[in-house]
């Protein structure tokens, strides 16, 4: 059986991804800082480890504890939270994986970080500008460490299922919106595509409005 463990999976986002992959056939493992936020997770009887990611131990424990051959994604975010987990907690995240010898990773981040920086509007630095500072910090420490990972950053999110409908892109500036499930399919389509080691794509829903 494949396996997948999800980091942020108690809510929004990660939600929709702890659902996507367990009814596609995964073994998933939830990790989250209160895994109790998603009554899903008990429902489904899937395995959870309550995890602060901004604690570098907590992070060592958790991973020591699953399968050094499973797959992670990561959803985390702390927007306006009083203790950003987006950059220091995937630090400690991509540091526990190298250290313990796993290997995948698949980051979702958001549109505007990194190189797309420049296409976010000044609205938008400002009512989130910290953030997708946070996450393009992460993606770097990414990109600087031995793992196979791949980055995904979605527009805009809403609630709704995969709409076979998203769209995948690399290297030009895209604006818009996207469902939770439909992240959700595309993660699942570059973590089981080889060509996607070591890339980063961006994914909207053309035509979708809020």
């Amino acid at each position: 059986m494949k396996q997948v463990a999800i980091w942020g999976g108690a809510s929004g986002l990660g939600a929709a991804m702890v659902e996507h992959y367990h009814h596609h056939g995964y073994q998933v493992f939830v990790i989250a800082r209160n895994p109790d936020n998603n009554p899903a997770i008990a429902e489904l009887g899937i395995s959870s480890f309550k995890c602060d990611a901004t604690d570098l131990y907590q992070v060592m424990s958790t991973v020591e504890a699953l399968p050094s051959s499973v797959q992670h994604i990561s959803t985390m975010g702390s927007f306006q939270a009083q203790v950003a987990v987006d950059y220091i907690g995937h630090r400690h995240l991509v540091d526990a994986l190298e250290h313990f010898g796993h290997t995948r990773l698949l980051l979702v981040t958001s549109l505007g970080c990194g190189d797309s920086w420049q296409y976010l509007s000044e609205r938008a630095r400002k009512g989130f500008g910290a953030a997708v500072r946070e996450k393009s910090l992460a993606e770097a420490w990414l990109q600087s460490s031995a793992l196979d990972y791949t980055i995904l950053r979605p527009g805009g999110l809403k609630n709704g299922p995969a709409t076979q409908g998203g769209q995948l892109s690399q290297h030009s500036e895209v604006h818009g919106v996207i469902t939770r499930g439909e992240v959700a399919r595309l993660s699942e389509y570059l973590l089981m595509t080889p060509e996607s080691i070591g890339e980063v794509y961006q994914c909207v829903e053309p035509g979708m409005s809020y």
